[in-house]
């Protein structure tokens, strides 16, 4: 959710109910702090933070969610042990984004409070495995013993009661919330995610850190590189620097990287992000109720 996911959406998402995240890897140090203050002053319910551990200052980062108490740090894109019981030291709840089974467990080891797992038919970046959100998280519920969070192509209230019947304790979403008046997003980019259909997004560029895209002129650009053997140096000066941020932040849909999952295509509108929650937990309930009044059915 990075470029997407501020002080306004974690707030209001946080005000509806739900665990708003701030996501820092867009953020410089000094622009982090003023969002956590913005959402203190905008919220007095908890909130948390990602901080994609594979950017630069993450050092500073997490040095200003411990001065700033912050209650509960999502991490991702690297060691749990890195620094998991520093910030547990300081009270704060720690969660961790696995991909496998493999990382679940080695997150568990390091002391993480819960574990988000992540199919990879979730956005930005991903998982290497590509093992789905269906198969991953009732193999990482049957490895671990602390909470699992489901995440990847969750966007409405049946999916959400899905994930739960594998056997997640709770679901994260990031793509319905990029489509949120709150969400930092460039109205372009919204209005793109809006159209996207079936089989339009991708997961690529592996070889650098795996990441979900919408297929645009960047992409294939990707594409063409690869059809001509381009090596991993050569991907990487393709990718250059600030892609996201041109895609997603500034709108340029054709030479910017556009991260969105593969339920883009089931999103059709740019909701207040209070709707976007009560919506999910009012089609979660009735999905539940329609699955109560189904009759048993014999062996």
């Amino acid at each position: 959710m990075i470029w997407c996911s501020g002080w306004r959406l974690a707030s209001a998402v946080s005000e509806a109910g739900g665990l708003g995240i701030i996501g820092s890897g867009s953020m410089y140090p000094d622009v982090l702090r003023e969002h956590i203050r913005h959402c203190k002053q905008a919220t007095s319910r908890p909130f948390g933070v990602n901080v994609p551990m594979l950017y630069p200052d993450v050092d500073k980062h997490m040095a200003i969610l411990v001065e700033e108490k912050v209650p509960i740090v999502f991490t991702s894109a690297g060691n749990p042990a890195q620094w998991t019981a520093q910030l547990k030291a300081h009270g704060i709840k720690v969660v961790h984004v696995v991909s496998s089974v493999k990382f679940a467990l080695k997150a568990e080891a390091a002391g993480v409070d819960a574990v988000v797992a992540e199919g990879f038919e979730a956005g930005g970046h991903n998982g290497r495995e590509e093992t789905t959100t269906m198969v991953l998280v009732p193999m990482v519920r049957d490895a671990v013993k602390i909470p699992v969070i489901a995440a990847g192509g969750i966007a409405d209230g049946r999916s959400m009661l899905a994930a739960m019947a594998l056997g997640a304790d709770g679901v994260q979403i990031g793509s319905r919330f990029v489509c949120s008046e709150e969400s930092s997003a460039h109205p372009a980019f919204k209005e793109r995610v809006t159209q996207a259909g079936e089989g339009d997004t991708v997961l690529t560029l592996k070889e650098i850190t795996p990441v979900r895209l919408i297929k645009n002129a960047f992409y294939r650009k990707v594409e063409q590189a690869y059809a001509s053997s381009t090596d991993v140096d050569g991907l990487k000066v393709l990718l250059g620097r600030g892609r996201a941020k041109k895609g997603m932040f500034e709108g340029d849909l054709d030479e910017g990287e556009l991260e969105i999952g593969q339920v883009s295509g089931r999103i059709r509108e740019i909701l207040p992000a209070r709707v976007i929650v009560q919506t999910i937990v009012n089609e979660c309930e009735k999905a539940r109720q329609q699955l109560a009044r189904q009759p048993a059915r014999e062996a």
